[in-house]
């Protein structure tokens, strides 16, 4: 799963780097104590070996005789693994002396071959005594007189000390790792977010500019956002500065073509009526198709402006009290989400709900119902790059229309009911700007048996973050 966040991206690297590197520091550390505890265990064993060594002496009847005294106590406890033992070696026989904790038990011996001599003519192993404890065991031979009568030195110590040991000090170093690791993690959230808190200053401002409540990428940004910023705001007055010429360019085409199509109309007045009459109609869809084709030319000029916006309510209010007005004898029924904001001209919104409204009153027995709503979230238009839509529906209580009909309708120019005025082009002219702005356009049989127009139009949200 791809993380889009930048945050998320660094604190997950951050959070694994970091846990890596404790756990590997955690294991290292406590292999170095491991070594340094079983080199300090091995050294006191030496050093007890010698107290041992320098304690024992061959007797006057030729045994052995002495008592060492190591100065712990562990090595007069029983089954402590902590034990000393002398033995005579060779034809040199005697009585070997042993600890009191090791009693009348004895230890195996490895095999010189299991466990050679070192340099110092000692060696180490581990065996396990009669009690169950692992024990380390340092062992010498010495030869005790002038005579040749030589003994074997061995001194124990239980292995279990030096395990809890390394345990108790793993568990505490572990415990200060976490909590060193956890302090990190919030202290390097705490600076990623901080650091990375600008970033969220342009996206709100980005917001505002989409959310027409700003012109301009505004703010205090550090010198590692601000080229940015600049750039961003550049755009947005070329960008600008584009749509007024476009805009310019149409409105002055649009007025060029005004005066000669107004003559034409004119002159068809005075015409014979066979003649007047074609000439009327078709300079009445002359400027029919002008002025879809300027819309057309207009809307592709600003659609990707991220100025554009109209809020609902006003716009629709407006556009239901002037056909209130007109239609006396028609019932207009408006209802509008709040805070709901379409992301287009506001010209634009009331050519497409207006073309709407007058087929509807047109056609209407009594009622003519307008609904805005945020869209569901399964309706979506055609760009998926939106996040917010709007679902206008426009229904009326009149006859209504079957689907071939629908198809019919749809065409430019084509009318169903010639008994009513009209040239035909408001339905296309609605289905062509809904186009332009990537939306939706239906007809369908609503719930009163009329015809119910649904659109679904590029929204804005007013809550930005």
């Amino acid at each position: 799963m791809r993380i889009k966040s930048l945050t998320a991206r660094v604190l997950l690297l951050t959070t694994l780097w970091s846990a890596v590197a404790l756990v590997v520091i955690g294991l290292v550390i406590s292999n170095i104590y491991r070594k340094s505890a079983e080199r300090g265990f091995q050294d006191l064993l030496r050093a007890q070996l010698s107290s041992v060594i320098n304690s024992v002496t061959i007797g006057d009847q030729g045994g052995l005789t002495g008592k060492p005294e190591l100065g712990d106590l562990r090595f007069a406890q029983p089954k402590s693994g902590w034990y000393w033992m002398v033995e005579p070696l060779g034809t040199y026989t005697a009585t070997p002396l042993v600890s009191s904790s090791l009693g009348a038990s004895n230890l195996p011996v490895l095999s010189v071959l299991e466990a050679p001599f070192d340099k110092y003519y000692q060696r180490y192993y581990i065996v396990t005594d009669a009690f169950g404890n692992r024990v380390q065991v340092v062992e010498t031979e010495i030869v005790l007189d002038t005579d040749g009568h030589a003994a074997r030195f061995r001194v124990t110590g239980n292995v279990a000390v030096v395990e809890d040991d390394v345990r108790n000090f793993s568990h505490s170093l572990y415990l200060a790792l976490v909590g060193f690791g956890v302090g990190s993690l919030i202290v390097n959230a705490l600076a990623i977010l901080y650091g990375l808190k600008p970033l969220d200053k342009a996206r709100a401002a980005l917001e505002r500019i989409r959310a027409g409540e700003s012109e301009r990428l505004q703010g205090d940004f550090p010198r590692e956002i601000l080229p940015l910023a600049n750039e961003i705001n550049a755009l947005i007055d070329s960008n600008r500065r584009i749509v007024e010429r476009a805009r310019m360019q149409v409105g002055n085409l649009a007025h060029s073509l005004k005066t000669p199509i107004a003559v034409l109309l004119n002159e068809s007045r005075v015409l014979e009526r066979s003649h007047g009459d074609l000439v009327k109609n078709q300079a009445e869809a002359m400027q029919g198709q002008v002025q879809s084709y300027l819309n057309r030319a207009r809307i592709a000029a600003q659609r990707e402006s991220v100025l554009a916006r109209t809020e609902a309510e006003p716009a629709l209010e407006r556009l239901v009290r002037v056909m209130r007005r007109l239609n006396a004898d028609k019932e207009f029924e408006l209802s509008v989400s709040p805070n709901l904001a379409l992301a287009m001209e506001q010209q634009d919104l009331e050519e497409t709900v207006g073309n709407l409204l007058e087929n509807a009153a047109r056609f209407a027995d009594h009622k003519v119902r307008v609904v805005a709503n945020e869209a569901p979230a399964e309706t979506k238009g055609i760009d998926p790059a939106r996040r917010h839509w709007v679902e206008l529906v426009v229904e009326d209580d009149g006859p209504g229309l079957e689907p071939d009909q629908i198809r019919e309708a749809m065409k430019r120019g084509r009318r169903l009911d010639e008994s009513k005025p009209g040239t035909g082009l408001g339905l296309s002219i609605v289905s062509e700007i809904t186009n332009e702005y990537q939306g939706r356009f239906e007809l369908s049989r609503g719930s009163w048996g009329g015809l119910r127009a649904s659109l679904i139009l590029p929204g804005l949200t007013k809550d930005v973050a």
